[in-house]
């Protein structure tokens, strides 16, 4: 009887154990699931505002298929106005993918770029995080401008001794555009040049 009674005794003391380490743990959760959620969005904000103009509303993460791949984006508001699109589009580049936000207005012009993350050759092609090369998207309004490297006709300089990481940059912002234009069901001017460039692959860094 007395080994029965301590086993007893030990399940309670298990169960009681469990039971306050679950309330701890819920109190913790409750305490803190706002602060981390804040911090979140804040850290999602300011992604964005690298590439857009100045917004106060963002809608949830949606996806839209682009050449049978699906790409996350976001559309952002200012006083409920529609500002543009946070698009995060990627392509192959000579290490790995090269991936993108791409800030595209409510006007088709290509706001800012930046790079999410790559797998380029230091000094080569992770140059395409420099402003050297990356402030040439800055307003890129493919109505005036042609979006390609300068090796394919285009107005794009591309990263000394790194086109094809240039071209993967470029390819990457045709992209998002070709996203903007099924999100808004809209025709961005000069979109069809722009995508119409060159893909050549076989030069090499």
């Amino acid at each position: 009887m007395a080994m029965e009674s301590s086993f007893k005794n030990m399940a309670i003391c298990l169960t009681v154990i469990c039971l306050i380490c679950s309330a701890l743990l819920a109190g913790v959760y409750a305490v803190t699931a706002q602060p981390i959620a804040d911090a979140a969005t804040a850290k999602l904000n300011a992604s964005i505002a690298q590439v857009l103009p100045e917004f106060d509303k963002v809608d949830t993460l949606a996806s839209v298929e682009v050449d049978g791949k699906a790409y996350s984006y976001y559309k952002v508001y200012k006083n409920d106005e529609f500002v543009g699109c946070a698009v995060m589009a990627a392509a192959s580049g000579f290490g790995g993918p090269v991936s993108l936000m791409v800030g595209v207005t409510g006007k088709g012009i290509v706001y800012n770029t930046s790079v999410l993350s790559h797998s380029e050759t230091p000094g080569l092609g992770a140059k395409c995080t420099e402003a050297k090369f990356a402030d040439q998207f800055k307003m890129f309004d493919p109505s005036e401008k042609t979006l390609a490297v300068t090796k394919d006709g285009g107005s794009i300089d591309a990263i000394t001794a790194s086109t094809i990481t240039s071209r993967a940059y470029v390819n990457a912002v045709q992209t998002a555009l070709k996203a903007y234009t099924i999100i808004t069901d809209t025709q961005v001017e000069g979109l069809d040049a722009a995508t119409g460039a060159s893909q050549k692959t076989e030069e090499a860094k």
